[in-house]
């Protein structure tokens, strides 16, 4: 018990010793609270995207019955937009009916969400190390936008629900920007010896 005490002691000691000498270091200090602060920044961006990713994800799976709920709540939305969600709704519930193993397909949708979102848990634990995961956010956010303008009239996709299609990727982006900015200064610290 004695022994664990003293361990205790003795850390809090050497812990007390480097921080007293950090302020008597301002511009280490300061770059300490530079760095956390930047880090704190980076991780709520990250987890901000892993929370969009995971619930694009699990909302995929009950398609028919959201698009049931959306449906009965869209009539109080312009004409058009109400009769594009009744419409995909009305096309889900036939198809679950007569082939409900095309279903399938967005179940896959989902579960690629999901592992997207655990895919971003390495530049949370190590932002350095994984800025890659954000360059390739970024590109799949800016790749959005093409797959939407080009893929959306083949699809017979009205262009109103084509820009809905292709905010995910612009609003996806701004997170992941900032990250990836200061990433870049996290990397400018480390080099500076901190």
């Amino acid at each position: 018990m004695k022994t664990l005490q003293t361990t205790q002691f003795a850390d809090t000691g050497t812990h007390f010793s480097r921080h007293i000498e950090s302020t008597r270091n301002p511009l280490k200090l300061a770059r300490t609270v530079n760095y956390n602060r930047t880090m704190r920044r980076i991780k709520a961006c990250i987890k901000i995207m892993i929370a969009g990713l995971f619930l694009s994800g699990i909302t995929a799976f009950p398609l028919q019955t959201e698009l049931h709920l959306l449906s009965n709540l869209s009539g109080a939305a312009p004409e058009f937009m109400h009769t594009w969600i009744e419409t995909v709704y009305q096309g889900v519930k036939a198809s679950n009916r007569a082939y409900p193993f095309l279903s399938y397909g967005t179940d896959w949708l989902a579960f690629a969400h999901i592992m997207l979102a655990v895919l971003f848990v390495g530049p949370l634990r190590d932002p350095v190390k994984n800025i890659w995961v954000i360059e390739f956010g970024m590109i799949a956010c800016a790749a959005i936008l093409p797959l939407a303008i080009v893929m959306g009239p083949i699809r017979h996709i009205p262009f109103f629900w084509t820009l809905v299609d292709c905010s995910f990727g612009v609003i996806g982006i701004i997170p992941l920007y900032i990250s990836y900015i200061n990433i870049k200064k996290l990397q400018q610290f480390n080099r500076n010896g901190l």
